[in-house]
């Protein structure tokens, strides 16, 4: 049958613009006790670069998610910037909503949860997301609009076993990335122990990049959809699109250039990528030179990068900023012991990865057929 999805919630919470500074509260500086969740920070059904979100507290919780808790089986998604993206809760979450979001609660009568988080993430539903957004330099949904789009929904029943497949895959790669988390702080461990002067010297860390910028090519959201493939096609902090076309192929790691460009704490926003893949030019596209792509992943995963941020609206990090950070190279032997400690460890990063990349292909083909 066909709805709108008007008919089908029981609540959308829309914090489109919204932030406690409009309502005279704040962030509280110091604290790490809520999440408060953006549209940055949901990215590709994960929730991502949670060190770099805002956080509240008690006080500003009760005040500010006055609405109600997030509940499992909600579906969240952003409003603009990126538009379309989604999140369903799985387990239960307590976190402020801020800018750009909207929390969507279904009538369980009608839709079942994972079918319509999958249905969301579809190639047809993202065309009636863009048919229904206003804006020129930034495209976003009113929640009026959004109430007013019609889907197609079978029984119940198919519904769910429909669902099941979905829930399936989305668990294995939730699981996946949590592992890969855990294997880049152990590496990130290691490296800040054999390693605790490299800050240090008179080296520039330039001298042990290669810059692969120059290969960068952007695509619009608009040239995207219409080459929907199984290659990732990366902006400055995730994955941002899959499309039919690569220019990369290999290991490489990508620094944020612009926009987001450092994290809450002042460190970089990166990126570890092997494979087949197509970069925006908002991420520096890097390989280690003299040293391992995964050794100079790990430095700049200790090293803040504040003082090389310019720009007060559109942060930036320049090429010749990036290189002249001061570094105290280790000698080639201490560097090769250290690669053979790390090797097999980035190993199963990538193994895992790649099994992602699979169950994402298999995930995509399914929303092709199925929506």
């Amino acid at each position: 049958m066909r709805y709108k999805i008007d008919d089908i919630v029981t609540l959308i919470m829309d914090y489109r613009g919204k932030t406690p500074k409009k309502l005279g509260m704040d962030w509280t500086e110091n604290s790490r006790d809520i999440l408060a969740i953006s549209a940055k920070n949901i990215k590709n059904g994960r929730l991502i670069n949670k060190d770099k979100a805002h956080y509240g507290d008690e006080n500003l919780y009760k005040k500010w998610m006055k609405d109600g808790d997030i509940k499992v089986g909600d579906i969240l998604m952003t409003s603009e910037a990126p538009l379309g993206e989604s999140y369903l809760i799985t387990k239960p979450l307590k976190a402020i909503l801020s800018q750009r979001t909207f929390l969507i609660r279904l009538n369980k009568e009608l839709a079942d949860p994972w079918f319509f988080y999958s249905l969301i993430q579809s190639p047809m539903f993202k065309m009636k997301l863009l048919a229904k957004a206003t804006g020129t330099t930034v495209i976003g949904i009113k929640q009026k609009e959004l109430r007013k789009i019609i889907v197609d929904l079978p029984s119940l029943n198919i519904q769910k076993k429909i669902g099941y497949y979905f829930k399936v895959i989305d668990q294995k790669i939730r699981l996946n990335n949590q592992i890969n988390d855990n294997l880049i702080s152990l590496a990130t461990a290691l490296f800040n122990k054999y390693f605790p002067n490299i800050n240090s010297g008179n080296e520039m860390i330039g001298n042990f990049i290669s810059n692969y910028d120059r290969l960068r090519k952007p695509l619009s959201k608009k040239e995207r959809l219409s080459i929907p493939g199984k290659y990732r096609y990366i902006g400055a902090t995730s994955v941002n699109d899959y499309i039919n076309k690569y220019n990369f192929d290999g290991i490489y790691l990508l620094l944020g250039e612009d926009g987001t460009v450092e994290d809450a704490t002042g460190y970089p926003i990166l990126q570890y990528i092997s494979g087949k893949f197509w970069p925006n030019n908002h991420a520096h596209v890097l390989q280690g030179k003299n040293v391992s792509t995964e050794w100079l992943y790990l430095f700049f995963k200790q090293r803040k990068i504040t003082s090389i941020v310019t720009g007060a609206v559109q942060k930036k990090i320049s090429q010749k900023n990036l290189n002249s950070l001061s570094i105290s190279i280790p000698d080639k032997d201490k560097l090769a012991r250290f690669d053979t400690i790390i090797n097999p460890i980035f190993k199963n990063i990538r193994i895992i990865e790649s099994e992602n990349h699979s169950l994402e292909k298999i995930k995509i083909e399914l929303l092709s057929k199925l929506f």
